[in-house]
Formats: structure tokens, C-alpha cells, sequence
């Protein structure tokens, strides 16, 4: 049977080039395995590293750009733009608001959490394919390796499912953007500003100051009081013998000078709704108003329109219900004292 131009019969494996040239080019058997192990191999593994760095440098430059791109932002935030047609309409510049300020910041630590993310999960995932591939070279039979890692990766999802648990909630909470660092958020056992979020807890501290740590499997629920904007709710009681007309003129008046003071400009991002009736309870009328604010601020406009309200009211001898208290025990016991017959 003829041999074939290329074919070798020596220490060479098919896949060998280096040494199988070696074989051809010098007819010594132990000089080919020389090279093959000298030049052949530490090459291909040196080629085997530049192509996994190469592609990771790729890989991280297109995530950049997609993080570049979400933080500039994809979609226009609609209740931005309402706020600057009223703004338009009413006279007022266009300037930014703190809300349009910290919406940008938001997205923009959004982008950058979910772009690390990504760069962590190819880093790895190219380190582990290029060890395979670099144990493979050297020999090394990786059949085991795999399955000895899939049984492991196995027992590990099974030992580890409130670990798994945290990190896909954390995953799916920084994808739909429920909160972020910043935000006032009520999540069922605890509340508060939150301070630090990670794939695995969320930190917030509440009002006294404690800082709590909870687990973002265990999160149900997520109440969120300063995303895209918030609502200043503020219920006045009257008596039940004041003219509600004139209650109603007095709350739209005490509005509509928050709505127009400059103090409150980008603060208050909506003209200010008509007061209306509520509810009537024992202890009087009560008459709601409310105001749409930037995210954060309801509190501090809230504050204020309580101190307005009490003033107007003073101003204009607008009752609101109080208890009275009368202090008449020491009369008694000076009436007492003063009768001889006790």
C-alpha cells in the first residue's frame, strides 16, 4: 500500500503540525517531540490566551456601548415632558429640575451596575473556556473535569437555592428598575432611604437611623415613594358651621401661591388640583389637597402647606376642630379651703 506525501508514522500525533514538520524536515523522532513541547504547545496556549484576551476586550467594548447608550436614555420619560409643556405654558423655564437630575443619576447607576454585571459574567465564562481548552492542550483528558463540574454546579444549586434565589432577584430588580440607591422604599418588614444595593442584599435605614440588611429573595414587595415623581396628600378638618365654599376658595389660594413661588419652582412639576370634600366624621369636615411634586419633596412641601393653611386660617378666623381642656381642680380645693364648715 503506497504512503501518502504528508502521512507519518513517528511520534506524532494527526494534529501536531510542528512536530510532524519537524519529523519531515530532520527524520529524528525525539527532535519532533522536542519541539512539539519547546515551540508547539507553550504557542498554542500563548495563542490561546491572546485570542481569549482579544475577544473579552471585545465583548467588554460592546457593553460598553450599550451601557453608553441606556445612559443616555432610550425613551423619552414622559412625565418630563409634561412637566416642561405646563412649564411652557405657564411662562417658566425649561431648566432641569431635580427630578430630571436624579432620573439621569438614576439611569445612569442603573447602566453602570448592569454593564459590571455582564463584564464579571463574560470575564468568567471566557476564563473558564480557555482553561478547558488550555488543560485539553497539555494532555490532560477534560471529560471528567466537565462532568466533575456539572455535578457540582449541580450540588451546588441544590446546597445554595436561597444564595441562587438572591441573586436572580437582584438581577431581575436592577433590569425593571424597582429602586435604587437614593429611593424611599417601603419593603413589608422594613423602611427607609435606601443606601446600597448588590445583587444579594439591599441596605436602607429608616428614620431613627437603623440600618437594615435584607435579602433580595426575601423582598414580596416593593413600595416605592420617589420614582418619577410623588404626591403631597394633606386632609384639613373644619367645623361642620364654616362655609365650605369659602374653606375651598382659601385652600385653591394658599395652592396656587406654593404653585407660584419661586422657592417651590422644579419642586412642584403640576398645577395644583381643587380642593374637594373628603370625608365627614365626628369631628368635622374634611377637605383634601394635593399637590404633584418631584420625587423626595412631598414631605417637605407637605410641611409647608401646613403652615401656610394654619396661618391663611388664623387670618381669615377659620375654625379647626381642638379639643379644650379646663383646669378647675385648684378651684374646687381653694373654694374648699375657704368654707369653715370643711
Amino acid at each position: 500500500m503506497p504512503v501518502l506525501p504528508f502521512q507519518t508514522s513517528g511520534p506524532c500525533e494527526d494534529d501536531q503540525t510542528l512536530c510532524e514538520w519537524t519529523d519531515r524536515a530532520t527524520g529524528n523522532d525525539r527532535l519532533a517531540e522536542l519541539a512539539d513541547i519547546v515551540i508547539g504547545k507553550p504557542l498554542t496556549i500563548g495563542l490561546l490566551v491572546l485570542g481569549a484576551l482579544l475577544l473579552r476586550w471585545v465583548l467588554h467594548r460592546l457593553v460598553d456601548r450599550v451601557v453608553h447608550r441606556a445612559e443616555a436614555g432610550m425613551v423619552p420619560d414622559r412625565v418630563a415632558r409634561a412637566a416642561m409643556t405646563t412649564s411652557a405654558r405657564l411662562g417658566r423655564s425649561a431648566e432641569s429640575s431635580p427630578r430630571d437630575l436624579a432620573a439621569r443619576t438614576r439611569r445612569v447607576q442603573r447602566a453602570k451596575t448592569m454593564g459590571s454585571l455582564l463584564k464579571s459574567i463574560i470575564s468568567g465564562v471566557v476564563l473558564a473556556i480557555v482553561t478547558t481548552m488550555i488543560l485539553s492542550e497539555l494532555g490532560v483528558n477534560i471529560a471528567p473535569i466537565i462532568a466533575s463540574a456539572g455535578i457540582l454546579g449541580l450540588a451546588l444549586g441544590f446546597g445554595a437555592q436561597t444564595l441562587v434565589k438572591d441573586f436572580l432577584s437582584g438581577i431581575f430588580m436592577l433590569v425593571e428598575d424597582q429602586y435604587g440607591v437614593g429611593d424611599v422604599v417601603d419593603l413589608g418588614e422594613a423602611s427607609g432611604t435606601v443606601e446600597a444595593v448588590s445583587l444579594r442584599v439591599t441596605r436602607l435605614r429608616d428614620l431613627n437611623g437603623t440600618v437594615w440588611y435584607v435579602r433580595n429573595g426575601e423582598i414580596l414587595r416593593v413600595g416605592n415613594m420617589s420614582q418619577n415623581w410623588a404626591r403631597a396628600v394633606l386632609d384639613v378638618t373644619v367645623t361642620y358651621d364654616t362655609d365650605l365654599v369659602r374653606v375651598r376658595r382659601v385652600l385653591a389660594e394658599v395652592l396656587r401661591g406654593i404653585w407660584e413661588d419661586d422657592d417651590f419652582r422644579g419642586r412642584v412639576i403640576e398645577e395644583p388640583e381643587e380642593p374637594g370634600v373628603e370625608a365627614m366624621t365626628v369631628d368635622g369636615i374634611v377637605v383634601r389637597v394635593t399637590l404633584k411634586t418631584a420625587p423626595m419633596e412631598q414631605w417637605s412641601v407637605a410641611r409647608t402647606l401646613r403652615e401656610r393653611i394654619k396661618a391663611r386660617f388664623d387670618h381669615e378666623g377659620i375654625v379647626m376642630p381642638h379639643t379644650r381642656y379646663v383646669e378647675w381642680a385648684s378651684e374646687v380645693r381653694d373654694e374648699d379651703e375657704a368654707d369653715p364648715r370643711s
